[in-house]
């Protein structure tokens, strides 16, 4: 699995009012014979997924997509000991190793451009700050600054290695033993868009995916609209997931990160689960969640964390200065009284159902 700590997004109005049963609802599964054939769910990297179908026919099976999971799982699955990404960050110094599938170098690849577009604040080389601070296995305190600042010797996606790709060998040689990667806040948008080629090559049309809460809307629902999807509102760790807006997609990608659900305190403070790659530390800025809408879930699921390390001004900022990204973010800020407030760039208003 990879440990997802993103919030649920909920879908709405899509068969029947209200929102389908899945784990981030309440409302039982539309359970219509004729539709129940449409709807595909199953357990994956942690989490949960399930897939909509809203064409006349299905051209694939759940065994199917369970195949593809398990396969995208053995290459970036820091969870999973054998797994391409496990076996090169359990490498000292140098190694080779083969990738049949590809999903390794396509994530390390994506993850490079938006490293280096975003200044670090997207930095895949943070894995021994998540563990350092207690996010893969508990911690009895904070950690100290000279602790940090040791973690910190082995942070930098641009430092501390050098990797090669020829056709399905990957060749890495690390200059840095410490290093290692953790593809947690990409990899899961990605596996989204790759059940969605598999869904493309299979002649799906109308499809609605969704894994652990990143999800990708093809074409139309069944009542031959847009797909509707909800942003809950923030509230810590909270078993109930309450709707703050709707937004109405097709043919994107929308996915949600949020530092509410996921934190642990200690001696009275916070601390959050999203870490600034340069400090070290987690943030401590007033942005509760961020939603972004990108042409791909990948590119969504990556920005959407990478804005959560920015916080909101530098993010607004950010999407405005890259209008050829075509990202749309919706933020929701603590406004400091046990209440929030929303913001959002120019793009995203054009997406909601309801203000």
């Amino acid at each position: 699995m990879f440990g997802t700590v993103k919030r649920k997004v909920q879908i709405w109005s899509v068969i029947i009012s209200g929102c389908i049963g899945f784990t981030a609802c309440d409302v039982q599964p539309y359970e219509d014979p004729q539709e129940t054939i449409r709807n595909f769910r199953g357990n994956t990297q942690g989490t949960t997924y399930e897939i909509i179908v809203a064409d006349n026919e299905v051209n694939f099976t759940n065994a199917e997509i369970d195949s593809v999971l398990a396969a995208f799982d053995a290459s970036l699955s820091t969870y999973i000991p054998t797994s391409k990404i496990s076996q090169l960050n359990s490498s000292s110094e140098y190694l080779k190793i083969t990738d049949e599938t590809g999903f390794f170098k396509t994530c390390y690849l994506k993850s490079e451009e938006i490293f280096q577009l975003t200044n670090g604040s997207f930095d895949p080389s943070v894995f021994p700050l998540v563990r350092g601070w207690g996010f893969m296995d508990d911690v009895e305190s904070p950690l100290s600054q000279e602790q940090v600042d040791s973690l910190l010797a082995n942070i930098g996606f641009d430092k501390h290695h050098d990797i090669k790709f020829d056709g399905t060998a990957i060749e890495l040689t690390k200059t840095n033993s410490g290093f290692q990667l953790d593809f947690n806040a990409i990899a899961q948008g990605y596996s989204v868009d790759v059940l969605g080629d598999f869904l493309d090559e299979r002649g799906q049309k109308n499809y609605y995916i969704e894994i652990g809460g990143e999800l990708l809307l093809s074409g139309k629902n069944l009542k031959g609209t847009s797909w509707g999807i909800g942003i809950d509102i923030p509230a810590d760790k909270s078993s109930t997931h309450e709707i703050e807006n709707v937004v109405s997609i097709t043919n994107e990608a929308i996915a949600t990160s949020g530092s509410y659900r996921k934190f642990y305190e200690l001696d009275g403070k916070r601390y959050s689960h999203f870490l600034d790659p340069k400090t070290g530390y987690p943030v401590q800025h007033s942005l509760l969640s961020a939603s972004v809408i990108a042409r791909t879930c990948t590119e969504a699921d990556a920005y959407a964390t990478a804005f959560m390390v920015m916080g909101a001004e530098k993010t607004l900022k950010f999407v405005e200065q890259h209008p050829e990204l075509n990202l749309k973010v919706y933020l929701l800020e603590d406004d400091g009284a046990e209440g929030y407030t929303r913001s959002m760039s120019q793009g995203f208003k054009t997406y909601l159902s309801a203000e």
